[in-house]
């Protein structure tokens, strides 16, 4: 560490480079924290978590109960022992509640105002953050698997949304209507998820083993089908036959620079696709277990060299390297089967929800301070206990409950 600070003082190196570094020892780090707790709030398992990407600060939990919770990462009280408080919470006794298992929710990319939920009760809710009310239901045919918003869309508000039909469903926030659907699949749509480089271009994973990239300007269906053994492309005869997996497809994840794709099936693997080529990379991630019959919700890490991925598999996380497939670590904590991880970029902290109604937070081991820092510290101390200037607030989150 010391060499890094001097190479950077002294102009040899890019300040970015102490930052991976740093980032990437905290991942190799994380353990679960003592001093951490998440609010149990759901009755039954959680299917789904996100943190939103503005402050960095909030995080939505949908479970098998149907209940959402909104929870406040954020600690305030000056002291390393903290609960992450419930904030919000849509229960049973919400008229507006999910009837059955909530599959996903995201926040609104631009303004933790919004969120989207959808649920096997065949509807996608679009909620204000502040009254708790949907502003928009849309409803469908069949369960709702999986749903994304584009996380860099300037030009489009479209929630693409996989369901038990296999025709890809388009809805337009603006219009509040289904405006486009996608046609390819053979069987239900469990995972969908837009690129976060390109805001037209959507890949999809399917229970008939196949996973297809889209772009949604284009009529004449998908731009390519992703194969496993790297066939000829130009061969529409092979079109058939191309699979990303042998067994149901339930996982789909860009990294972050949107470059690469991964993919987890039924068949135990884990796929690093090139996703401009759709070329499968060969990387070995060994045996993933995966016998999720529904979408399952694994993260990558951001800012760190090399990346890392987490895999829920079974009741542990699965952490491995992104380009290498070596399997890092596996973070032990959960009672039961792990469902969905979230990373949290800004802290390099690790956000995981199971069949055991709890959320877990892994969260870097410090390095021990120095005697001046601790001194410093204790000076500091009463200025960490004052109240947040309310300007900083959110009108929703800042009453009292």
């Amino acid at each position: 560490m010391l060499g890094f600070l001097t190479a950077r003082q002294a102009g040899l190196d890019d300040p970015l480079r102490l930052r991976r570094a740093e980032s990437t020892r905290r991942v190799l780090s994380l353990k679960l924290n003592p001093d951490r707790d998440v609010d149990r709030i759901h009755g039954n398992g959680i299917n789904t978590i996100d943190i939103d990407v503005i402050e960095g600060r909030y995080m939505l939990s949908g479970g098998a109960d149907g209940v959402i919770v909104i929870y406040d990462l954020e600690n305030y009280s000056g002291k390393p022992e903290y609960t992450c408080k419930a904030i919000c919470t849509v229960g049973r006794s919400n008229r507006h509640v999910h009837k059955f298992s909530v599959e996903t929710v995201q926040w609104y990319p631009y303004d933790t105002g919004m969120f989207v939920s959808s649920s096997f009760d065949k509807t996608m809710k679009v909620w204000d953050t502040d009254t708790l009310k949907p502003a928009e239901v849309f409803e469908f045919e069949g369960n709702v698997y999986s749903h994304h918003l584009s996380p860099i869309a300037r030009k489009h508000s479209l929630i693409a949304v996989g369901t038990k039909n296999p025709k890809i469903q388009l809805c337009d926030m603006k219009s509040g209507s289904c405006i486009q659907v996608l046609q390819g699949h053979r069987a239900e749509v469990l995972s969908v998820r837009w690129s976060p480089r390109y805001e037209y271009i959507l890949a999809s994973a399917s229970a008939d083993s196949k996973v297809r990239l889209w772009d949604v300007r284009r009529a004449a269906g998908s731009l390519f089908t992703l194969d496993q053994h790297n066939g000829d492309k130009s061969k529409a005869s092979s079109e058939a036959v191309n699979t990303a997996h042998n067994g149901r497809v339930n996982g789909l994840c860009f990294t972050g620079d949107g470059l690469y794709l991964l993919t987890t099936g039924t068949d135990d693997r884990m796929r690093l696709w090139n996703s401009a080529t759709g070329e499968n990379t060969l990387v070995n991630y060994g045996k993933v277990c995966n016998e999720s019959r529904k979408r399952l919700q694994f993260t990558v890490s951001r800012g760190c060299s090399p990346e890392f991925v987490f895999v829920p598999c079974g009741s542990s996380v699965a952490v491995y390297g992104l380009h290498t497939g070596e399997l890092v670590t596996m973070l032990r904590g959960h009672y039961n089967n792990v469902d969905c991880c979230e990373f949290h970029p800004d802290y390099q902290e690790l956000y995981t929800g199971g069949k055991d109604c709890n959320i877990l937070a892994w969260v870097p081991v410090l390095r021990p301070s120095d005697v001046e820092e601790e001194s410093d510290g204790a000076n500091k101390g009463a200025a960490g206990q004052t109240s947040v200037n309310p300007a900083f607030q959110d009108a929703w989150s800042s009453d009292e409950d």
